[in-house]
C-alpha cells in the first residue's frame, strides 16, 4: 500500500475531516473491517468512523485535522466503552508527539496518519475487549445504521 503524500495537491488545499476519513475508511475496509462514517453510540457521541470486523470487534477512529480541535476535546475517553479498538487520524504532516501525552492514553490508542487516497497505522491500538452486552448493543446499532443508509440510498424519499 502506498504511503499517505505529506503534500496537499496544491499550496491552498489542505486535507479536511473527510479527505482523512475516506483514506481511513479505505485502511480499514483492506484490514476487512467494514467501516461507517459519523455513526451514533450508546452514549449519545457521534464517532467519526467506527468498523465492524469478522469477528465482531468494533474500531472507533477519532479524526483530529487541527492541532485546536485536538487539544479542545476533552470528551473523547468517552468513546473507549464503545470500542475494541481506539484509534486517532491525522492528515500527514499533523505533528504527532502530541499523542505521546499520557491524555492520549498511547498505551490504549493507535494512531493513523492519512489523506484522501490511504492511510497508514503509525502505530497500533491496543484490543480491550467489550462486554457481551455492550458489544451486542454496539453491532446492533451499527447494522441497523449501515442498513438504514442503504435503504436512504435506494429510495430518498424515505428520510422525508
Amino acid at each position: 500500500m502506498a504511503k499517505p503524500d505529506s503534500r496537499p495537491d496544491s499550496a491552498s488545499e489542505a486535507l479536511v475531516a473527510a479527505d482523512v476519513a475516506r483514506g481511513v475508511c479505505r485502511l480499514l475496509y483492506h484490514h476487512d473491517q467494514m467501516p461507517l462514517c459519523e455513526a451514533p453510540l450508546g452514549n449519545g457521541r457521534r464517532a467519526d468512523v467506527v468498523a465492524l470486523d469478522g469477528g465482531g470487534q468494533l474500531t472507533l477512529v477519532e479524526i483530529k485535522v487541527s492541532i485546536a480541535d485536538l487539544r479542545g476535546d476533552l470528551k473523547w475517553p468517552e468513546y473507549l466503552d464503545y470500542c475494541d479498538r481506539f484509534y486517532w487520524a491525522v492528515p500527514a504532516g499533523f505533528p504527532l508527539h502530541p499523542f505521546e501525552g499520557d491524555f492520549f492514553m498511547p498505551a490504549r490508542a493507535g494512531l493513523i496518519v492519512a489523506d484522501r487516497y490511504c492511510a497508514e497505522i503509525v502505530r497500533e491500538a491496543a484490543t480491550h475487549p467489550l462486554n457481551a452486552s455492550r458489544r451486542k448493543a454496539e453491532q446492533l446499532r451499527f447494522a441497523r445504521r449501515a442498513a438504514r443508509r442503504l435503504l436512504c440510498m435506494r429510495d430518498p424519499a424515505l428520510e422525508q
